[in-house]
């Protein structure tokens, strides 16, 4: 089996939105379409309809009345398996050798259905570290409650959707996560083999050429959405330490949107809000920055960060999680190990002309590097050498059948 022949219905929890999972899943389309590999991709939007553009046919199902938020930009349709008939037939017709999900959604559970129905191979992404959001996103909600009381259901929370999560990425015959951390983790929880997902960034779209601004404050960017599992209240913390430390001509920009928007415009003094950006305005915003300041500890990867390198804007990021896996230590940003580090890297860079001028120019060249073609390339790989292991399998245990087999008469003989 080629890479060119292997035949993926593709389910990604989403598509049209503005994060990490839809990038991978809209790149994902991009390369096969260029390369005529034949895919069939399954994600939610405004209406039902299916699209056949070369190689590429895309089926589009809209979520219901019944569903529920998981954030501003992202629903749950309690009844979404109600597209299964149709989506079976479409998928009977393509003939998939391979079912890929990112994770366990309304789309990913119906992937997931198929593949189980059908006894095809299920691959899925790790894109989400749901666990940590889930005890984030309790603690934010119980936020009201004395800190004693709210932090055994915080734990709770994330212990829950820590077991389920397991559970879930059991189902499939293997995985793919971003960076090393993660692979150790989910092949020791599922015992399942784990791959890793590489990411590329656009190198056109997020170019230094699109910097416009000659001058001004320092400019520190965030950009990603604005809630709790992001940290983003470090920011406001950062602001006061730099302060603190005699660093004032400086501004935040900030690119995103989300529930901690609010208390982020009351705690912050010299931030600007830029809401969600696209297009052009999003690769100047990038270009315009002296540093991105990520404070999240939740990332698998990452994304911004990367388009931040390839802005030629180098990064400050925790060391949890994948950006701490994208930042070339003292070369292309700084990976802090705690909020103090984290804010002197910030002002070091602020203070340090010569010192940020190098780690612009390493940014882009790391950048440069980094492709969606390599990323899907070795993805396709995996896809042969892991599909081809059940045919491998049967056809030792035919020979090793055949041996017993002819052993066994020759004994009776």
């Amino acid at each position: 089996m080629s890479r060119e022949s292997v035949r993926v219905a593709f389910f990604p929890d989403a598509f049209h939105e503005v994060d990490g999972v839809a990038m991978v899943a809209r790149n994902f389309v991009a390369f096969a379409q260029q390369r005529g590999i034949p895919l069939l991709i399954v994600h939610a939007g405004p209406r039902n309809e299916v699209n056949r553009e070369g190689s590429v046919t895309r089926v589009q199902l809209c979520r219901g009345p019944i569903k529920f938020p998981l954030d501003r930009n992202h629903e749950f349709d309690l009844f979404f398996l109600r597209h299964y008939r149709e989506v079976a037939a479409l998928l009977r017709e393509f003939r998939p050798d391979v079912v890929q999900i990112t994770g366990p959604s309304d789309v990913g559970i119906l992937g997931a259905l198929y593949a189980h129905n059908t006894k095809t191979p299920l691959a899925a992404f790790w894109q989400t570290n749901l666990p940590q959001y889930a005890g984030l996103r309790a603690a934010k909600a119980l936020s009201f409650l004395p800190k004693n009381l709210a932090e055994p259901f915080s734990r709770a929370a994330q212990n829950f959707s820590r077991v389920a999560t397991t559970r879930f990425y059991k189902i499939p015959r293997f995985l793919f996560a971003p960076n090393p951390e993660i692979m150790e983790e989910l092949t020791k929880a599922t015992g399942k083999p784990c791959f890793p997902m590489g990411h590329g960034v656009d190198t056109a779209r997020f170019d230094p050429k699109f910097r416009d601004r000659q001058s001004g404050p320092f400019t520190i960017g965030y950009v990603g959405r604005l809630t709790p599992e992001k940290n983003v209240r470090w920011l406001s913390r950062m602001e006061r330490a730099l302060h603190h430390k005699e660093c004032r001509d400086f501004r935040l920009l900030i690119v995103g949107q989300g529930a901690e928007e609010s208390w982020l415009r009351q705690n912050l003094q010299r931030a600007e809000f830029r809401g969600v950006l696209t297009g052009d305005e999003l690769s100047r915003a990038y270009a315009n920055m002296d540093v991105l300041a990520f404070p999240s500890e939740t990332e698998t990867f990452g994304l911004v960060v990367l388009e931040a390198l390839s802005s030629g804007v180098p990064a400050v990021v925790t060391g949890a999680g994948g950006p701490g896996y994208t930042v070339q230590h003292g070369k292309t940003g700084y990976v802090a190990g705690n909020f103090e580090e984290f804010t002197t890297y910030v002002a070091a860079l602020m203070t340090d002309p010569d010192r940020l001028s190098a780690m612009r120019k390493s940014a882009r060249e790391y950048a440069k590097s980094s492709s969606w073609e390599k990323a899907f390339q070795d993805i396709y790989q995996t896809y042969c050498s892991q599909l081809s292991v059940p045919v491998a399998a049967a056809l030792a245990n035919d020979k090793n059948r055949s041996m017993h087999e002819s052993v066994g008469t020759s004994t009776t003989v």
